[in-house]
Formats: structure tokens, sequence, C-alpha cells
């Protein structure tokens, strides 16, 4: 026989109660803990090693290769191939070389400007447009023409505004100094591709900004331009910034395109890549051209370092 009492099981009522005086006993419901969310385990990261493998092969091994040959002699020196020397760095930023750097530089940079102040309206009015058949094919196109470039690009430029080319005949753009084989001109032709891809970029941006900071604003009496100046801009900074850096990095890569059009008459660091490519260099100094891409390897790299931040930045506010 058990003399032991059988503990007595609260009511849900009596569990629910709560007293703050009187002698009455406070019960307090435990409540389950949740249980934790199992991550993953396994082999899942295994589906990024494709992806490892193709950027070690296509961009590791070249730019190692690079970096090597940037601070190494060359097989044409006269001490043979393969010594330690700074001469290629050094050379790389000095006379011809440094005028080219200093041009492509100064080309993308304005470029990227130009894009910038040019493609945020034109992709404001897209965002805001109610034609949603227009908007698509806006986008496309700009796929489209932001991936156009080369001998094509270049051709179609020379039909056109070149020398004899069908708008400059018939607006004799050549008596006012015209010349589509300058900087100029050359600017004129990046802006055919950066211009379609700033929309890119910043369209996402623009229809991220939401409706009730706009509505917020009108309450409390903002105009329009307030709004942009003191709402709509702030925001949108990081998103513009990162969109001018990845303007610049486009431009500032670009080769075939005045390879084809300009040629020598404007100094371009891509173009002194291809004549020491070519062998169009002092005997000695035939890894030169590594040297040149070592320094737009290290351009290339401060434009992503800038650019990973502000778009981090700005997807905190967009999300």
């Amino acid at each position: 026989m058990n003399d032991t009492a059988p503990t007595p099981v609260p009511s849900p009522a009596a569990a629910d109660l709560v007293s703050g005086g009187g002698g009455a006993v406070s019960t307090v419901r435990s409540t389950p803990t949740p249980a934790k969310r199992l991550r993953p385990r396994g082999g899942a990261w295994l589906a990024t090693v494709p992806l490892l493998v193709f950027f070690a092969i296509g961009f590791g091994l070249p730019a190692v290769a690079i970096a090597i040959g940037a601070f190494t002699t060359s097989d044409d020196s006269p001490g043979g191939g393969g010594t330690f020397t700074l001469d290629n760095i050094t050379g790389s930023v000095q006379g011809a070389y440094w005028t080219a750097l200093l041009g492509s530089l100064k080309l993308a940079a304005l470029t990227a400007l130009i894009g910038t102040i040019v493609g945020l309206p034109l992709a404001q009015a897209i965002a805001t447009s109610r034609f949603r058949l227009v908007r698509e094919f806006v986008r496309s196109g700009s796929g489209v023409l932001a991936n156009f470039g080369g001998v094509p690009l270049a051709f179609m430029f020379v039909a056109t505004l070149g020398n004899a080319g069908e708008v400059t005949q018939k607006l004799d753009l050549t008596k006012d100094g015209w010349s589509l084989y300058s900087f100029t001109g050359l600017s004129v032709v990046y802006l055919y591709f950066l211009i379609p891809l700033m929309i890119l970029t910043i369209t996402p941006a623009l229809e991220g900004l939401r409706a009730q900071w706009r509505e917020a604003a009108a309450n409390n009496g903002a105009t329009t331009l307030q709004y942009w100046r003191h709402v709509g801009l702030p925001i949108l900074l990081p998103s513009l910034l990162g969109g001018y850096v990845l303007l610049f990095g486009s431009a500032f890569a670009a080769y075939a395109t005045a390879a084809a059009m300009v040629g020598a008459s404007v100094p371009l660091i891509s173009l002194q890549i291809s004549n020491a490519l070519s062998g169009n260099v002092l005997v000695g100094q035939g890894n030169l051209a590594l040297a040149l891409g070592l320094d737009m390897i290290v351009v290339a790299v401060l434009v992503m370092a800038i650019y990973l931040p502000l778009q981090r930045r700005s997807a905190k506010w967009l999300s």
C-alpha cells in the first residue's frame, strides 16, 4: 500500500491566476522553449567549388603571373630573365605610360560622372512609368546597349559622327571644331554604353524607395524638391556612388572601342598595354606590359573596395 499522497494538478484557470496581494499564490505557466532551427550540414558548400575553381583559373593564375612578371626581368634583358627588379614598375608610372594612365583615369572619371547625372533622371522616369511594357522595353534595351561595344560600336559612330559621317556632313559639325577621334569624341562614344549601365544599376534602388516616405514628407509640408534633398537623395547616395564607381571601372577597362576608333591619338593605359604586348617597347622591357597590367589591377581592386561597402550600405535601406 502506497502512503504517498498524489500531487494535485492545478487546473488551467488556476495556472493562469495572477494576484497582486491578499495572500493568493501566483502560478506562472511555463512557456515551452522553441526548438532550435536546424542548419544544414554536410556538403552544401560544395556547390560553390566549380565557381571557385573557375575564378582561380580564370582570374587568380593570370593575376599571379602578372604580379610575378611585373617584378622580374624579361627574357630579352641583358642579364637574362627571372631576376627581381623594380624597373618595370617605375617605368610604368613615368613618361608616356604615366600620361596614358592619367588619361584613362580622366576619361573614366568624366564619363562616369556624366553617365550618373544623365542616367539618374532617366531611371527615375522609367521606375515611375505607369506603362509596364515601356519599363520592360527600356530595361531590355539598356541591357543590350550596356554590353554593346568594341569594333561594331566604333564603326557605328564613325559612320554617323566621323569626319565623313552622315550627321557630321548634314550639320557641318567639322566647322565648329568637332572631331570624333579626340578625347571629347571618345567620351561621347563611351556614354553610349555607360548611361544604359547606370539605368540598370540605379533603377532597383529607385524602385526600393517606399511610397510611405514620400507621403510622410508631404504630410509634413515638404515639397518635391525638399523630399529629394532631405530623404530621397540621402538614401540613394550609396547606390549613386556605387553606380558611379561601377561606371568608372567599366570605362577605365574599356579597350576595343578606343583601339578601333582613336588608336594612339588619345593616350590610354589599355592601348599602351596593347603596344607593349605587341613588342613596341625598348629592349629588355618586355615585362613592362605586365607592370602596366598590374597598375590596372590595383585600380580595379580599389574600385571594388569602394563599391562593395556602398552596395551593402544601400541594401540595408532598400531591403
